[in-house]
């Protein structure tokens, strides 16, 4: 089995991971490896973004002002990609995508990375693996022969059609009113009676939609099971009504992946969250923890860069290891002045 050595491994591609890689280059560190068991980095971006979503700097109105090196700016899904890529290829930082983490160990001052391919020795490893990778399903069987009419995001979507969202957090939210704004038939169903999750934007825009007949809320209602009725989805209700639906969307959360955190080692707190100090470093030196899998962030991409600048501070001060500050990525920018993110 091959093995590789690095300063830092970063297990998951997404803002926080991409963001401590880059502020580990600016800060002079060479050696840095991205681990990620998806095709590409930002895989939440490309899967469950629309093409041309816009992507705000400031996420649903929390305005984050950005502390490090990364000068990320309001764009759509396809230029945040772009920018993630340049900056990327700029740095010249290695990756190893479509490669998953089997197990992390720290044995003396070094971590042990194994994959069912290689191994990786590390000084330090941060976990920004994210929560959005295994979506929560319903505890009722759906019949196979309906499968393809279920989703867990908004691929396959398409026009006219009359569509069901469950759920009642903010991606639930958006994936209503978005395919609303698309011309289909939406209902939002909720199984309580208010809700206690969304963003104040959100809220407003459902409330809205619904007043104007774009779109149905069916709140304090839960779905008892779905049955093929001709080739659609019927769906039965605890209020014992039913409707029949061409496609039905699960926006009811994700897991953090617990068993993976325990494995390495890492303590949790009551609520299964990581624990962590103020420099989202875990209970173990120099591993550390970034992104949505321990912080509230909403998918709010400005505070998972911050989550980057201060881990890779953090661990040039713990390491004992001098590393050479570079301005690669100020003279990245001065050279490139309409490029932007």
């Amino acid at each position: 089995m091959k093995m590789n050595y690095y300063d830092i491994v970063i297990i998951g591609g997404g803002p926080g991971g991409i963001a401590t890689a880059i502020e580990a280059a600016v800060h002079g560190i060479e050696n840095i490896l991205i681990i990620d068991k998806a095709n590409n980095h930002s895989n939440t971006i490309r899967k469950f973004y629309k093409d041309n979503k816009k992507v705000d700097k400031d996420w649903k109105g929390q305005s984050v002002n950005i502390e490090g090196n990364i000068p990320f700016m309001d764009g759509t899904k396809e230029t945040t990609l772009d920018f993630f890529d340049k900056l990327l290829d700029e740095e010249k930082i290695d990756t190893a995508f479509n490669t998953e983490v089997e197990n992390i160990i720290k044995k003396d001052d070094l971590f042990l990375i194994t994959t069912a391919t290689q191994s990786f020795q590390a000084l330090a490893v941060v976990i920004a693996i994210g929560k959005m990778g295994k979506p929560n399903k319903p505890s009722y069987k759906i019949p196979l022969s309906i499968r393809p009419l279920i989703n867990f995001n908004l691929d396959k979507c398409s026009q006219g059609e009359k569509i069901l969202v469950v759920g009642g957090g903010n991606s639930a939210a958006e994936y209503a009113y978005e395919l609303a704004e698309q011309n289909n038939q939406v209902t939002l169903v909720y199984r309580k009676d208010k809700f206690s999750r969304l963003n104040p934007d959100n809220e407003s825009i459902l409330k809205q939609y619904n007043g104007q007949e774009k779109l149905r809320l069916r709140m304090n209602t839960d779905i008892i099971g779905i049955e093929n009725e001709h080739g659609r989805l019927k769906v039965s209700f605890t209020d014992d009504y039913y409707t029949i639906y061409d496609r039905a969307i699960y926006a009811i959360g994700g897991t953090s992946p617990v068993d993976f955190l325990k494995k390495c080692g890492i303590k949790l707190d009551e609520n299964n969250k990581p624990i962590h100090d103020e420099h989202y470093r875990t209970n173990i030196h120099c591993m550390y923890i970034a992104g949505d899998i321990a912080f509230n962030t909403g998918g709010c991409i400005a505070a998972a860069l911050n989550h980057g600048y201060h881990i890779v501070n953090s661990f040039m001060r713990k390491s004992g290891k001098i590393y050479a500050h570079t301005n690669k990525i100020e003279e990245f920018f001065k050279n490139n002045p309409t490029f932007k993110g």
